[in-house]
């Protein structure tokens, strides 16, 4: 007997079915570019080093780090989604380091550059900062792409905890955070919100605590949950490889998504579960499955649970 998952339905607002409905059943194809930007925590601005979990390339494909410009990035990265996902349209993502860390005529001309190349196969623009890096001048040039692409903004929350923060070198508050989102608050922009969870000092109560926050953001679009994971080339691996501490376990984790799942506000859609790393920089945890096969057995477990998006969900809490 079949079950809902195999027909596609799932028990939280999934970012594939959103795609499909928005662009009419059309294979919509992320396609990430390096803008070559860096950090105020890398660059002695805030700090040097970055965030301790943090080495970019464990997150960036080898294509935006061996080609050198952005229409050879893209023409690339589009001719392989063809290829491999039969993707229709794409949505230019600028993901690496923080992309909006430049002057406003800087970012201006190389959305610009990006978004010239096949233009008429572009849907979409998505950009991924900081909240430090925010500000109404750059807010108002985002939103002057929206007559011609759905365009998002993915800033990084990671934790609501300033202990957490201090700890993995952030370099900015939860307060810059909750005061860049209300930067947003009518914005043309979809706001998607990226977290992690597991990290060392926090308890599950507390990763649990990320979800109210959320929740209480109307302007909050998207959101990315990510587990704690250690890579190659972070301050973190560093220290991992001295002195590891607990990860989570897949089991560990799910159980945590099943928790949090129901707690979320219905409308979010949840754009990823897991984090990933390609796996020659990846120290732990080592799950030993692919990607297609952690988001099988987490989907077949919200269903066998019977786990729905916002069935907890109470608004003001």
């Amino acid at each position: 007997m079949g079950t809902l998952l195999d027909t596609g339905i799932k028990g939280y607002n999934n970012y594939g079915t959103h795609l499909k409905e928005k662009y009419k059943g059309q294979r919509v194809f992320k396609a990430i570019v390096d803008g070559g930007f860096t950090c105020p925590n890398r660059d002695g601005s805030k700090g040097y080093g970055g965030c301790t979990y943090c080495n970019v390339d464990s997150f960036t494909p080898e294509t935006a780090r061996k080609l050198p410009t952005l229409r050879e990035q893209l023409t690339e990265n589009m001719e392989r989604g063809r290829n491999l996902y039969k993707a229709d349209k794409f949505i230019v993502y600028f993901q690496p380091n923080t992309n909006t860390y430049a002057p406003a005529h800087y970012l201006k001309m190389m959305y610009d550059e990006a978004l010239s190349v096949n233009t008429e196969d572009i849907v979409g623009l998505a950009v991924g900062t900081r909240p430090d890096c925010i500000d109404a001048e750059k807010i108002a040039l985002l939103e002057s792409y929206t007559d011609r692409f759905h365009v998002d903004l993915e800033m990084g929350m990671e934790s609501i905890y300033d202990e957490t923060l201090d700890q993995i070198n952030r370099g900015c508050s939860h307060g810059e955070f909750v005061a860049a989102v209300k930067l947003l608050e009518n914005s043309k922009l979809d706001l998607c919100v990226h977290t992690i969870f597991g990290f060392p000092n926090e308890t599950e109560e507390m990763m649990l605590g990320y979800i109210h926050e959320i929740n209480r953001f109307p302007q909050i679009k998207f959101v990315k949950f990510h587990h704690l994971h250690i890579v190659e080339g972070s301050i973190m691996g560093v220290k991992y490889k001295r002195q590891p501490f607990k990860l989570f376990t897949l089991e560990e984790y799910t159980d945590l998504l099943c928790r949090a799942i129901p707690l979320l506000r219905p409308d979010i859609v949840i754009q990823r579960l897991f984090g990933v790393s390609d796996w020659d920089l990846l120290i732990a945890p080592k799950w030993g499955l692919p990607k297609s096969a952690v988001q099988t057995y987490i989907d077949k477990e919200i269903e066998r649970r019977g786990i729905v998006q916002g069935s907890a969900y109470r608004p003001g809490l």
